[in-house]
């Protein structure tokens, strides 16, 4: 609480409005299963356009948080819960793994996933990998993080035959093309031998007299 010409006023918390942007864009995941009956093999088809929560990817590439992504889904009811199966197709951004170009494309993934209805009765431990309906809700966040993350490019690429960038100068290869280079790269700490004046003859001379003294050395 913080005081402004002498009144109180609510100081918001300190990354509240991220928080709570997450959230509205989670709800777009969230689907109500009350219109579906418990019948096994009752089904209901939805197709529906979500805003992408934050953070899915990973590495060079992601979906842009708040993004578009067309949903067509089929839930299903089963004994155990509601079966859903359904498809994603959302936009990618990222850099190019070889070039570091911004790199723009579309990716669309299948899933199936099992909703129980409330947690099993018996002993045996939950190991994390089951998922539940809360109450009548259906969150399809977590698999369509899944899918996507299992799905997406290791090393995405601005185009399949990227040359990358020059090792020297870090010109883009595919802009310098294929004239680009630096003349003859020499460690430079053999550069000093660019100074000696030997020529072949002298060179086999001292070779040959360096592989007489070992051979001397080895029959001693």
């Amino acid at each position: 609480m913080s005081n402004v010409n002498g009144k109180p006023v609510a100081r918001e918390a300190v990354g509240s409005s991220s928080s709570s942007r997450s959230r509205e864009l989670s709800r777009d995941f969230v689907f109500d299963m009350r219109s579906l009956s418990r019948q096994p093999g009752s089904l209901r088809d939805e197709t529906r356009t979500a805003r992408a929560p934050d953070g899915v990817g990973s590495g060079l590439v992601l979906v842009p948080a708040g993004a578009d992504v067309s949903l067509s889904l089929r839930f299903e009811a089963v004994s155990e819960g509601v079966l859903v199966t359904g498809s994603a197709v959302a936009p990618l951004t990222g850099e190019c793994a070889r070039c570091l170009e911004p790199v723009t494309s579309t990716i669309e993934v299948s899933f199936q996933e099992l909703y129980l209805y409330q947690p099993g009765t018996t002993d045996e431990k939950d190991d994390g990998e089951e998922r539940y309906l809360d109450g009548d809700l259906l969150d399809l966040e977590p698999a369509f993080r899944d899918a996507v993350v299992l799905a997406l490019p290791l090393s995405p690429l601005c185009r399949e035959d990227c040359p990358g960038l020059c090792p020297d100068c870090g010109a883009r290869l595919a802009e310098a093309g294929p004239d680009h280079g630096h003349g003859e790269n020499v460690d430079p700490r053999w550069a000093a031998l660019r100074q000696l004046d030997v020529s072949d003859q002298e060179l086999r001379g001292l070779f040959s007299g360096a592989c007489r003294q070992q051979a001397g050395s080895m029959a001693e």
